[in-house]
């Protein structure tokens, strides 16, 4: 049976979920912890769209960061967190393809270290913790330039990447996407993925921290993978990497929408195009 979309908020970018197996489920497509003015003024409305992102529903929110911090940001496509520094630093043709990535990569031929926040109500859960490890070993398989560690505790300042809970009931994650040669910071995974299995966490995480590294959602030009058909953004500008579709891929794990069965791992194309970058 058909089951409604789920938000998998992202940096990147809100994934929603099919699954052909399970009851209808929907949830806010809110992914800011904290929403703190919905109006995005037109001009920068226009600067998204001119970035080939999706300016539908994009909010100017608080991203709570671990410990308990805020910091303003604009979320755009559900998932994907850009700031005012980004919007004015990006220009159209540091957009590129199929699959999907920004010209803003992370310095290839280096460590990427990452923490699991174990620290009070943003701890991580046991379910997570696993699936985070999952996440960083799908990394580690890659035939990239870049490696990575991870660890759990909660003094995260020395670290390139934090994961971290967000209690907003709401299921997905957000993140953003590489500055200066580093990968954005913050991976937030929200409690409500704590219904779902360990794969589907696993999913959510590596989609995440996909986004950290540059790769945008694979459909964003559509967003089939939500039930959405159309083009939401014009591929002026895009250029392809090689060997990957110029199509739709059901199988890659950054596609905007996610379902409740995932199983967690990379699509083959989602290979080729990480082994391509990096």
């Amino acid at each position: 049976m058909k089951i409604n979309k789920l938000f998998l908020f992202l940096a990147g970018a809100g994934l929603l979920f099919t699954s052909c197996e399970k009851e209808d489920l929907s949830v806010s497509p809110e992914e800011e912890a904290v929403n703190i003015n919905s109006e995005v003024p037109e001009t920068v409305l226009q600067k998204i769209a001119s970035l080939h992102f999706n300016p539908e529903g994009a909010t100017i929110g608080k991203i709570m960061l671990p410990g308990g911090g805020f910091e303003k940001t604009y979320i755009v496509e559900g998932d994907i967190v850009l700031s005012a520094e980004q919007l004015n630093n990006l220009s159209p043709s540091d957009i590129t393809d199929k699959q999907y990535r920004t010209n803003n990569l992370v310095s290839n031929n280096r460590t990427i270290n990452v923490i699991g926040y174990t620290g009070g109500s943003q701890a991580l859960t046991s379910k997570q913790r696993t699936a985070l490890q999952y996440a960083i070993n799908n990394y580690n398989a890659l035939n990239i330039g870049l490696s990575f560690t991870l660890t759990f505790g909660t003094n995260y300042s020395s670290y390139d990447i934090v994961v971290y809970q967000t209690i907003n009931g709401q299921a997905g994650g957000v993140a953003g996407f590489p500055s200066n040669g580093n990968p954005y910071k913050f991976v937030q995974i929200y409690d409500g993925m704590e219904q779902y299995s360990v794969d589907t966490n696993e999913h959510v995480m590596t989609h995440e921290i996909g986004h950290t590294l540059g790769m945008r959602h694979t459909d964003w030009f559509s967003r089939q993978s939500c039930g959405q058909t159309g083009e939401a953004a014009g591929s002026d500008g895009a250029v392809h990497i090689p060997g990957t579709p110029t199509g739709y891929d059901a199988n890659s794990i950054m596609l905007a929408c996610f379902g409740a069965n995932e199983d967690g791992e990379f699509g083959s194309y989602d290979r080729v195009a990480f082994e391509y970058l990096y």
